[in-house]
């Protein structure tokens, strides 16, 4: 059919081909689209590594970017631990793990089931972890986990009195690396360990003044569990909890450089920060919808051009595998940043000051033992109410027990006591 329509409008001219005209006024908006679709979307990671027998941690790996690392690692062969706040025999998880075992043909997929809301859950699953002799293996640990207040929505803290956005994006990976670095350095000489965080550009808008400028807080300056949740905005909870991140991640690295091995070898640990740019992640849309279903229906109805402007979380994931596989890292004194598969200046000169390294690092530490406090308090009082429901419980059916022995049901005479034996 091709070749006719092509010999007819080499002889009868081409306004014998159908719809010519209007396919050649609509072929430059293809073009255009794609172009833009192209940009949009990002670079692709070109760099490979052997994966087989490499145990990888990685928090939030259920969902959006996390979840496409996930299966791009398994597919090279990985050992995945998912860490998640679902149950291990939640159907969910357990599907889920069934999925990616199926997809990427590799069994090495478990989990582990640490709750990131909760600095007690991260410890038990931490000292646990380094409570082996020898050393577990531990080549990469690739920290997704992401949480995002809506504009239109209310700070929340958690149990254990910490602002959401800062627990979940900041806290929760500075109590998980404190703990786990002796596992780090444990590690082989021979091994290259990677630590990947993912961060994200808003970084540049937040501000530790509350941390790095001890005094009177200032309104609207980031969070500490001494603040009320609502002297700050959504954003600026976000932006602050990527700063700190952004901070520590490169005093994490110091940390592990001056480590000085017993075998007088160098330092083998590399921290990255990765920021995989803006993706059409279960975050992203709730953050767009403003966390409303009026905002939800806009969203749907304005999805072509999220389509066209947002990467997916497959091309998101493209900068952690190349932080996860690029050979050229290794050579690298690592605590750099990647964005589009390539290694960016950072945009905030304070993140690499050691003095704001220090202070976060302190307040930080300081702000797990008193939250931790908190939080033995109140399983305490859990542990006192399930105590006393399970005392109450008891009695009552003592009681009952008890009043069908004797014969008595309500108070009344039933058939066979001793008393209407008595007067029969």
């Amino acid at each position: 059919m091709p070749i006719y329509i092509a010999l007819g409008g080499m002889l009868d001219g081409i306004d014998s081909i159908p719809y010519f005209w209007p396919i050649v006024r609509t072929l430059p908006w293809l073009v255009g689209l794609y172009l833009i679709k192209s940009f949009f979307a990002g670079r692709s990671n070109g760099s490979e590594r052997k994966m087989h027998g490499r145990v990888v941690l990685v928090t939030g790996g259920t969902s959006g970017i996390g979840e496409a690392v996930v299966r791009n690692l398994a597919s090279r062969g990985a050992q995945i631990v998912l860490l998640t706040q679902h149950a291990l025999s939640d159907p969910f998880i357990v599907e889920y793990i069934d999925d990616v075992r199926k997809d990427t043909s590799n069994h090495l997929i478990t989990a582990e089931q640490v709750d990131l809301t909760s600095l007690h859950s991260i410890r038990t699953f931490a000292t646990k972890w380094i409570d082996n002799a020898p050393p577990r293996r531990l080549d990469m640990i690739v920290l997704c986990a992401n949480t995002l207040t809506p504009a239109s929505g209310k700070i929340a803290s958690t149990a254990e009195g910490v602002e959401l956005n800062w627990q979940v994006n900041y806290l929760a990976n500075f109590h998980l690396l404190s703990i786990l670095s002796p596992a780090l350095r444990a590690q082989p000489p021979d091994r290259d360990v990677r630590v990947l965080f993912g961060t994200c550009s808003s970084y540049l808008g937040g501000d530790l003044l509350h941390i790095t400028q001890p005094g009177p807080t200032p309104k609207n300056s980031g969070t500490s569990s001494s603040i009320s949740p609502t002297s700050f905005s959504p954003a600026n909870a976000y932006a602050t909890s990527k700063l700190a991140v952004t901070t520590f991640a490169l005093a994490f690295q110091k940390h592990l450089s001056s480590y000085k091995r017993p075998d007088n070898m160098p330092a083998n640990i590399k921290v990255l920060l990765v920021d995989p740019g803006y993706c059409r992640t279960p975050g992203m849309r709730r953050w767009l919808s403003w966390g409303s279903l009026l905002g939800l229906l806009l969203y749907l109805i304005m999805y072509p051009l999220w389509y066209l402007v947002l990467k997916s979380p497959d091309m998101g994931a493209q900068s952690f595998l190349f932080g996860a596989m690029e050979e050229g890292i290794i050579r690298s004194e690592g605590g750099v940043l990647i964005k589009e598969c390539g290694i960016r200046k950072f945009g905030r000169e304070d993140v690499e000051s050691e003095e704001a390294q220090k202070a976060l690092w302190g307040y930080s530490e300081r702000m797990v033992q008193e939250a931790e406090q908190r939080g033995k308090v109140e399983r305490d009082k859990v542990k006192r109410q399930e105590k006393d429901d399970k005392e109450e419980k008891e009695a009552v059916d003592e009681m009952k027990n008890y009043k069908e022995k004797v014969g008595k049901k309500g108070g009344g005479k039933v058939e066979g006591s001793r008393r209407s034996r008595k007067a029969g």
